[in-house]
């Protein structure tokens, strides 16, 4: 048994925020009361602690199978844990490619012999992300997938995206779309700008990511689909998201934690600052700011994506997109949300927990009987992020060496504890 005491419990989903003790018996909540005592069990102090439902990342890349040089299903679930994070998604963006139910019960089995943390796997919405014909969805979803999605590109045609929200909607999937016009993207760097003229990197507008989110929704429209947006990053984005939510569509979206934080004027000639969607201009950063405050925005994820660190050392235009982000995800959100009284804690919790849950089609909350997926967190601790003391096998990160105050304290998955700070 486990008995996690004096800590301050924070769950969306059951609106409940009050001082309370948490008893785990056989990996489930067996008890949620005030002064609970229990001689056999170990205490876990959270004294000063905020006590939540087990955190949950939409999106993320593992690299396994294919990819182990840079992450593998245990050491991403290991940074996860040390993250907060209960479960994670990842992308089918491997090699190969997660589009059968194959692949997806060979992710599923090493995540469960490995990973401390739960893998929910997300399966190609087309055979081998070609965006050519559908993947094998069905199966997949039997085999594990919780939704689908070609991450890493954006479905490559409408008539391919109506057959594939057309699909998945009787079998209550969510399709997940990395919103990009590749023919204004193709062999763009950075977002396009004065900060891009000035550095002389080839530019990406940020009408690439607009466009395709306004025929996405436009597709889930006709269609009567679930569409989720991946990384959010431009106020017309979330302006087509708003404008869906009022038209009653079941239209999602996500933000980062980089894209909440950072903006185009940060990028150096440093490949750590190289991502996709790519840091957007102060203007857009205030509208997602505006969008996580008034509920527009429906989850925070990580896009966590590792790469080996050779492959970031060199020229910027040559150097892969993506940054790791499971480890600094809580701490910059209570940095750039919570402590600037721009969203309450609560709404902090619930973008992590309910919110990504409910994309998910799936239940988060601290409930006597119900599995013991449990994040807790300090809101002021300070600390320092060293990228070099992850268990994650890449380093490719913006923040090494940033202070923050607040961050993850211990993971509880299915009542064991997979991490303690």
């Amino acid at each position: 048994m486990l008995l996690i005491k004096n800590g301050r419990i924070l769950d969306p989903a059951s609106k409940n925020d009050a001082p309370l003790d948490i008893l785990v018996d056989k990996g489930r909540i067996a008890k949620l009361a005030a002064g609970i005592s229990a001689a056999d069990a170990i205490i876990l102090d959270a004294a000063n602690c905020i006590v939540a439902p087990g955190f949950i990342d939409l999106h993320c890349h593992l690299r396994e199978p294919g990819g182990e040089i840079s992450e593998t299903i245990e050491s991403g679930g290991q940074s996860a844990a040390r993250g907060g994070f209960t479960a994670i998604c990842p992308m089918p963006n491997t090699q190969p490619v997660n589009d059968n139910a194959s692949v997806t019960r060979s992710i599923m089995e090493r995540a469960a012999a490995v990973s401390p943390v739960h893998v929910w796997p997300i399966g190609a919405a087309s055979k081998e992300s070609k965006g050519k014909q559908l993947a094998d969805i069905a199966a997949m979803q039997q085999a594990g997938t919780v939704a689908v999605s070609d991450d890493g590109r954006p479905i490559a045609t409408a008539r391919l995206l109506r057959q594939v929200m057309d699909y998945c909607r009787p079998l209550g999937l969510p399709v997940i779309d990395h919103c990009e016009d590749c023919s204004l993207a193709a062999g763009g760097v950075m977002r396009e700008g004065p900060r891009s003229i000035r550095l002389g990197l080839k530019g990406i507008p940020s009408a690439a990511e607009s466009i395709c989110g306004g025929r996405d929704i436009e597709i889930a429209a006709l269609t009567g689909g679930r569409l989720h947006i991946a990384h959010l990053s431009t106020r017309g984005s979330l302006e087509h998201v708003r404008a869906a939510k009022r038209r009653g569509l079941a239209v999602t979206c996500e933000v980062t934690p980089h894209h909440f934080t950072l903006i185009d004027e940060d990028v150096q000639y440093d490949s750590h600052f190289k991502m996709n969607p790519p840091l957007a201009s102060r203007d857009d950063r205030d509208a997602l700011l505006e969008g996580l405050a008034d509920g527009t925005v429906d989850a925070i994820a990580t896009d966590h994506a590792p790469h080996h660190p050779a492959s970031k050392d060199v020229e910027f235009d040559r150097a892969p997109f993506g940054i790791t982000g499971f480890e600094t995800a809580i701490a910059l959100a209570l940095e750039q949300l919570v402590h600037t009284n721009r969203i309450s804690l609560m709404r902090m919790v619930d973008l992590f927990t309910a919110g990504p849950a409910r994309v998910l089609g799936k239940e988060s909350k601290l409930h006597e009987g119900d599995l013991a997926d449990i994040t807790i967190f300090s809101d002021d601790r300070a600390w320092t992020y060293h990228a070099a003391e992850s268990p994650s096998r890449s380093r490719n990160t913006p923040f090494d060496g940033r202070n923050f105050r607040g961050g993850p304290i211990a993971t509880i998955v299915a009542g064991k504890i997979a991490w303690r700070a």
